[in-house]
């Protein structure tokens, strides 16, 4: 199994390029945008050193079906998806800010709580909350989108507004996509006995239209429990069975390494980086209901060449 961690493409009326923690941004004319999910993985804003082989195919795969199942909810960038690692679409001009939906109190959310935090980005949080428990409804806590080399930050809602990052119409707009996206992702988890947690939107426009861009649903971008034993477990204040990328960062967690200065990653063994392989194809699986056919990886960067230059061809 071999792992796509670097490219270097140079395409027909390619502009410019973006290499971001694990895509690679091809700007392709004016319009277009050319993006490569490589698999590099990140965590803790840092991109770990190992590659993680098919993770790009899978991020990719998920995000195109989820981007085709919500399209009567917001119009969104994609045209085409040339190559399992490759999707096609129009460049929007992004807003710069994430849209962080909240279903339960986990993750990150679950940790600053605990250290006694009662509000998260505007969003007051009632006492006696336990970790994993559900809100009465799903919450928004966006944070800013950070340039390369920086943490992305909580912003509120009104801090939001009164930078003017996004006019207030545009952004209430996006705040009902981000919440109806949610509960589609929900029901679409919940036929696949999964429970959608949490996730990240990204919106932008295009031609003065508002639209969804980048992955959607997706493993790097999703938290995702298994609906049986969800009850039990929280009733017994035991961990979730999880699909998400959680596990990467408690692997890291649990061998001293939180993206801090002076930290040094663990070392990521065969083995370690094979298990990762095993659980992004399992959540594949898992959340779209189709079995997860392995492309060949024999010389990836020539195929991705090859389909995105028949693409551009037509």
């Amino acid at each position: 199994m071999k792992a796509l961690t670097k490219t270097n493409f140079a395409f027909p009326g390619q502009t410019d390029v973006y290499h971001g923690k694990v895509r690679d941004v091809y700007f392709i004319g004016e319009d277009l945008l050319c993006m490569v999910a490589t698999d590099r993985i990140s965590a803790f804003d840092v991109i770990l050193p190992e590659g993680i082989p098919y993770k790009g195919q899978i991020l990719n795969q998920i995000a195109a079906k989820f981007l085709e199942a919500t399209r009567d909810i917001v119009p969104n960038w994609l045209l085409a998806t040339p190559d399992p690692m490759v999707s096609i679409g129009y460049r929007c001009q992004g807003y710069p800010v994430e849209m962080i939906v909240r279903g339960y109190l986990c993750g990150s959310a679950w940790r600053a709580y605990k250290s006694g935090v009662r509000e998260i980005c505007g969003v007051k949080l009632p006492d006696g909350m336990r970790e994993n428990e559900q809100f009465p409804t799903p919450i928004i806590t966006p944070t800013t989108k950070a340039e390369i080399g920086t943490h992305d930050e909580d912003i509120s809602r009104e801090e939001i507004i009164a930078r003017g990052l996004v006019p207030e119409e545009e952004y209430k707009q996006i705040e009902q996509y981000a919440l109806a996206l949610f509960a589609r992702g929900q029901e679409i988890a919940s036929k696949h006995g999964l429970i959608l947690v949490d996730t990240k939107y990204e919106f932008g426009r295009h031609n003065g239209q508002v639209m969804l861009m980048d992955e959607v649903h997706t493993p790097d971008s999703s938290r995702y429990f298994y609906k049986e034993g969800y009850q039990e477990r929280f009733e017994q204040g035991l961990p979730q069975k999880q699909l998400s990328k959680e596990f990467v960062r408690e692997w890291l967690m649990e061998n001293g390494f939180q993206g801090k200065e002076g930290q040094q990653v663990p070392e990521m063994t065969p083995a370690i980086v094979g298990s990762i392989t095993d659980r992004y194809v399992e959540l594949f699986e898992g959340i779209t209901g189709d079995k997860f056919l392995k492309s060949d990886t024999a010389d990836l960067a020539s195929r991705i060449e090859h389909n995105v230059l028949n693409y551009l061809g037509k």
